[in-house]
């Protein structure tokens, strides 16, 4: 069984597959138009209705759980009444990939074919220097204008899943699992393949400090006001809207994150600051607060001992980010001011 995916098609069955992992089914259905699956002028709020129906419950199992066997399936059931096309080449991947998975299943009862190969796509999106790629990994990770966090974790996550696995297989004895995973995010997101990823951390990382700074501009203001006969709110200048609530929040989850890669053998819960974040609707001087707490936890510690082991390159790039850093707070406090002013 050979055959050759034309690169529209290769790019198209990347994005179904991050879609489908990602929940993402008004994208997949749209997915389906651009392999050929299904034709321009479907009902596609109708089609986006099956595809949770079929797919949901087998994604809530998480992506090393998902048989393309059973999602085949489960599709074959709805086809008919979209009037699915199943086109020369993709026939020929149904078969060769359940094929491959009842093969694998007979030596390994776990294997999954999606769960294997998700590392690589998890990879290629977060690297891939393609406008259509770079396009796809933009809108996955912000929806509505709202950074998604949740999905850039789950990317990275299963980018590294596969190398780890592989290092500590072959020396399982002498491998630092939690310095590696250090070292691989450190080195994936300062080399060029992961300039793309490194300028959305850096930007979101400069919105959050930025709204930090507002909410503790915000809460001295407030402090002092109230101290005056006649003390009144927080001026409009330094008061906290939704978007710097969003991106507060936002930060607090970066931190988090390396948190917890950096306590990846021994995490330790952090109540406090798990609550602070869990409140959609709360206090915004109480993320303050667990952001400044935060930024003491010991755990922090493994990132800055790796440093002197990553490669000349990427300790260059290294020093030069905070500068980097520096001026996007700039230019964020600047706009800040002008728009508030005006």
């Amino acid at each position: 069984m050979m055959g050759e995916f034309r690169q529209e098609l290769r790019d198209g069955f990347i994005e179904a597959c991050l879609h489908l992992v990602n929940r993402d089914f008004d994208a997949l259905a749209k997915d389906f138009v651009t392999l050929g699956l299904l034709p321009p002028t479907a009902q596609k709020g109708e089609v986006t209705k099956a595809l949770t129906g079929v797919f949901e419950n087998a994604v809530n199992r998480g992506v090393q759980n998902i048989s393309f066997g059973d999602l085949s399936g489960n599709l074959g059931r709805t086809m008919y009444k979209f009037k699915f096309q199943i086109p020369s080449y993709f026939s020929l991947v149904i078969r060769s990939l359940a094929v491959l998975e009842g093969i694998a299943i007979s030596f390994n009862p776990k294997y999954k074919v999606l769960g294997s190969s998700y590392p690589w796509i998890a990879r290629k999106v977060l690297t891939d220097s393609s406008p259509k790629l770079r396009s796809t990994l933009q809108t996955l990770l912000y929806k509505d204008g709202t950074f998604q966090i949740d999905r850039l974790e789950s990317l990275l996550t299963e980018s590294l899943r596969a190398r780890t696995e592989q290092s500590l297989v072959r020396n399982e004895q002498d491998v630092d699992s939690t310095r590696y995973a250090i070292k691989q995010v450190l080195s994936f997101t300062l080399a060029d393949q992961g300039a793309f990823v490194k300028d959305l951390l850096l930007q979101e990382i400069a919105k959050g400090i930025d709204a930090l700074g507002v909410a503790t501009l915000s809460s001295a203001t407030s402090a002092a006001a109230s101290r005056l006969p006649f003390g009144g709110g927080p001026s409009p200048l330094t008061s906290l809207d939704d978007e710097d609530a969003t991106n507060l929040r936002n930060l607090y989850r970066l931190l988090l994150l390396l948190s917890k890669v950096s306590q990846k053998e021994n995490p330790s819960p952090i109540p406090e600051y798990n609550s602070a974040i869990e409140k959609e609707g709360g206090s915004t001087d109480e993320l303050a607060l667990a952001l400044y707490g935060m930024t003491s936890l010991p755990e922090f510690l493994p990132v800055l001992s790796v440093i002197p082991e990553l490669p000349p390159e990427s300790q260059q790039q290294l020093l030069l980010l905070p500068a980097d850093l520096t001026n996007r707070i700039l230019s964020r406090a600047l706009a800040r001011t002008i728009r508030r002013l005006m």
